[in-house]
């Protein structure tokens, strides 16, 4: 595990990622100087890096699947790197569980991610059998999983309060170059983003602070799993009555070691991911919601055996981090004209 003092460092940033250097400093007690340093450490060993992505009532104009990758015997590492290196495929995991390999596919339209998956994702050498569920609501992800090694006050010293939604956002091309160059820094300043973009460094400012207050933007920091408190990640799938899915999913958002909460369009209605400190503590969790939930069940189960992407983020076997692919979601997926039947292995 990381020491005492990086825990917090990441912390501070998982609360506030684009704080100053002195104001984290302050608020953990270090020089801004420091501070920097520690982090700057971090990023080079592949410990920590921050990931910058659409978020919000963004993501409602885009479409989500999980899907379940059965694989040829002894292809699902060249699999997953393979799929790794896709831009709409944003997370891949080797898991012990109903799947070889758990994917999750971004596209702009259901459609496109349809066609995607159908066209790409199915088609891959080593590909025997893909299962594609949909997911209409994400109702909690992982910029809200915190590592819990700074005080509350220190936290609320941090937090910044987002600004309430009055009108449609306006979003085009130059907001999508803005996420695409927080991408690459998230924490670059406007002035430096202004001179990438060729944009007037107010108009960056004020679209920065609008997507950020929004969360329309999300800018996260991670931590490598090999390093990290909570290096098990479990992959639950749900069944809960339709009545009672958004008090279940809005209760289990809030439970500590859940890292995403999503519904789902099939004979589970929720998946949950959760980071535990090792897979035995899987039983006491999952005993804890049946108390809490009682109309909660539980149809499936995977452990995640190895993270190969996260969030656009390309991880070695210790889970840290080696490089990263455009979280562009919205780049074109070409869809076959009426009546090309493709090509498809998709068990459904």
């Amino acid at each position: 595990m990381l020491a005492e003092q990086d825990l917090k460092l990441v912390d501070a940033l998982q609360a506030a990622p684009r704080a100053s250097w002195s104001t984290l400093g302050e608020t953990l007690g270090l020089g801004a100087v420091t501070a920097a340093r520690r982090w700057d450490a971090l990023v080079e060993r592949g410990d920590a890096w921050l990931t910058a992505y659409a978020g919000g009532e963004l993501t409602a104009q885009l479409a989500l699947a999980f899907v379940e990758i059965d694989c040829e015997p002894g292809a699902a590492l060249d699999l997953a790197a393979a799929l790794a290196a896709d831009v709409h495929v944003v997370t891949v995991e080797c898991v012990a569980g109903p799947c070889d390999l758990l994917v999750h596919v971004v596209a702009p339209t259901l459609r496109q991610l349809g066609a995607h998956v159908q066209a790409r994702v199915a088609t891959v050498a080593g590909v025997a059998r893909v299962r594609t569920t949909v997911s209409p609501r994400m109702f909690t992800e992982g910029s809200r999983w915190r590592v819990r090694a700074i005080s509350p006050g220190q936290r609320e010293a941090l937090s910044t309060k987002q600004a309430k939604n009055r009108a449609p956002l306006r979003f085009d091309e130059a907001d999508r170059a803005l996420i695409l160059a927080l991408g690459v820094d998230a924490r670059a300043s406007a002035a430096a983003l202004a001179a990438e973009l060729g944009i007037g460094a107010t108009t960056v400012r004020r679209r920065l602070d609008t997507l950020l207050g929004r969360g329309a933007v999300r800018v996260r920091c991670e931590i490598a799993r090999s390093v990290s408190p909570a290096p098990v990640t479990v992959t639950l799938w749900l069944r809960v009555p339709p009545d009672k899915l958004e008090t279940t999913a809005r209760s289990l958002a809030m439970v500590p070691e859940v890292r995403m909460c999503a519904a789902l369009s099939g004979a589970a209605n929720l998946m949950l991911v959760v980071w535990l400190p090792s897979q035995h503590d899987a039983v006491a969790l999952e005993g804890g919601l049946a108390a809490k939930l009682p109309w909660l069940e539980i149809i499936g189960r995977a452990v995640t055996l190895r993270s190969v992407k996260l969030m656009g983020r390309l991880l070695d076997a210790a889970g840290r981090g080696t490089g990263r692919v455009p979280l562009d979601f919205w780049a074109a997926v070409p869809v076959p004209e009426h009546g090309d039947r493709g090509v498809s292995r998709s068990g459904g």
